[in-house]
């Protein structure tokens, strides 16, 4: 785990190994742009990583997938670009060891603010994942925070990313999703 050198708080490290670990089997989404690669992750500072962790971020559901990167790409611009080539990658994999974290009642005993979790305010969710993968768990799942579903985020490091299997790439018609929603 060569890059994590952010120190862990030992009393969310203890909250954590507490918690039951379960798996994952299954499908989910994850939107590229481009031809990147979807097993290619995130390795700018998000919601659940800081700026030196890499994860792969994926919603359990296709629109939820759409729905965080809309957000994304439209929060620093007033005009949606014309030219974006995206697409929604349905993939499958199998993660052995996972933290189920999407009882909101536990994150909010984690440090998280219920009332803010839609919001650019990462510092207590970004804790709980450096902790997460620096505990070596595959993967959590997480609330989605734009759509009402879950999110899947992997880390690299700690998982086998030949498990992971692009099953379907669709490209994304943004005019299209965006008028069905009333952007």
């Amino acid at each position: 785990m060569a890059g994590r050198r952010a120190s862990h708080d030992v009393t969310l490290l203890d909250a954590l190994t507490e918690l039951p670990e379960t798996s994952f089997a299954g499908e989910f989404w994850r939107v590229v742009h481009g031809d990147r690669s979807p097993i290619d992750g995130s390795k700018g500072a998000g919601r659940w990583n800081r700026r030196e962790s890499e994860v792969l971020y994926c919603a359990l559901e296709r629109d939820g997938a759409l729905s965080e990167i809309h957000f994304h790409i439209t929060r620093a611009q007033p005009v949606f670009p014309s030219r974006l080539v995206s697409s929604a990658c349905r993939m499958q994999g199998r993660f052995e060891k996972v933290l189920d974290l999407t009882d909101m009642a536990l994150l909010v005993r984690l440090g998280v603010d219920r009332n803010r979790y839609s919001e650019m305010l990462y510092e207590a969710t970004q804790g709980i994942g450096e902790a997460v993968g620096f505990l070596g768990f595959e993967a959590m799942l997480v609330p989605n925070a734009r759509h009402d579903s879950r999110n899947l985020v992997a880390f690299p490091d700690n998982c086998d990313l030949d498990e992971i299997e692009e099953r379907a790439r669709e490209k994304v018609d943004w005019k299209a999703w965006r008028a069905q929603r009333g952007h």
